[in-house]
């Protein structure tokens, strides 16, 4: 090498090995540039046809099941789309650099190999991060939530954060909550997603009359407060609620089940609605809404009792 430099080629010898350099050079130049084209045109045939197939399974779910956000489905298939390109890209960049390092004259063989020791370290260390791409696949294949929806996040052994979804990538979903605080989710930490506005939602609650009250006189005054809110939100109510049962029997009250199918996400305004309505009526059909007492027993110094009702409620 040193003699190469401080002695250099002179005449034929050196036009000879610069002609058989420069033709390899090119040969070289040739393949590597063949190599990024055809794995160029693979990946954008690819992605056609990944593309057409996400269009194909969108028809095909919206044939078997009316959307209940067509925004949302496309949203879906872009983000599906994304991810299985992201694991594509990938696999054709690492194909992509194997056959460059080849032409280069490395070894790929002892390359693999090194770098298959340095992956396997790193494969210990990435492991969270695969089944977190890993779930979030298939929470975005199997539709288990979308952007808008109000979710619940958790798993086996206790529940997790809850809002609405902002965000979902093969990582994370991104959630905010109720007082605006945003929960950064791994996808790997999902076991249960509880999806609360999925297709529909639904009225479900309770509420409490007197025992001295005749339940053949509330439920009916019940129902009608219903229908009155079914006539006022048409859009929204899809099923009437109504007087479902006699819930319960309890220390104060006797509770009363109403439920009935809304649009999704709109249950919570409407059982605050429907609660106002309830408690006006109540209150102009002379309807006791019962709330704890508790009964205070005084002893004054000449031995006198005195017994004091002390109420726990709106008017004390």
């Amino acid at each position: 090498m040193m003699r190469f430099l401080f002695d250099p080629l002179k005449g034929e010898d050196w036009r000879s090995w610069w002609s058989a350099r420069d033709e390899s050079i090119v040969e070289t130049l040739v393949a590597i540039a063949l190599v990024v084209v055809a794995i160029t045109v693979v990946r954008l045939i690819a992605r056609r046809i990944m593309r057409r197939l996400m269009a194909a399974l969108v028809q095909r779910a919206e044939g078997v099941k009316p959307s209940r956000d067509p925004e949302g489905i496309k949203r879906r298939a872009e983000t599906i789309e994304k991810t299985t390109g992201w694991a594509m890209d990938i696999v054709l960049f690492t194909i992509a650099s194997s056959l460059v390092l080849g032409e280069l004259g490395f070894n790929v063989t002892a390359l693999v190999a090194g770098f298959g020791i340095v992956g396997v370290a790193i494969g210990f260390g990435a492991q969270t991060f695969v089944k977190d791409v890993i779930n979030g696949f298939f929470i975005l294949a199997e539709d288990q939530y979308r952007i808008g929806d109000v979710v619940r996040l958790g798993d086996v052994g206790g529940s997790g954060p809850s809002g609405v979804v902002e965000d979902i990538s093969p990582r994370r979903t991104v959630l905010r909550d109720l007082d605006g605080t945003v929960h950064f989710v791994p996808n790997s930490a999902i076991v249960i997603a509880s999806n609360m506005t999925m297709d529909f939602s639904r009225i479900n609650m309770n509420v409490g009359v007197a025992y001295k009250e005749n339940l053949e006189e509330v439920i009916p005054l019940i129902n009608k407060v219903c229908e009155e809110l079914q006539a006022d939100y048409p859009d929204d109510i899809t099923t009437p609620p109504v007087v479902l049962r006699v819930d319960a029997l309890g220390e104060s009250s006797v509770d009363i089940r109403i439920m009935g199918n809304v649009r999704m996400g709109q249950q919570w305004r409407l059982m605050g609605e429907l609660r106002r309505r309830l408690k006006n009526r109540f209150d102009a059909e002379g309807i006791e809404i019962p709330f704890p007492h508790r009964t205070v027993f005084q002893k004054s110094d000449d031995g006198s009792t005195a017994t004091l009702m002390v109420g726990h409620g709106p008017d004390d």
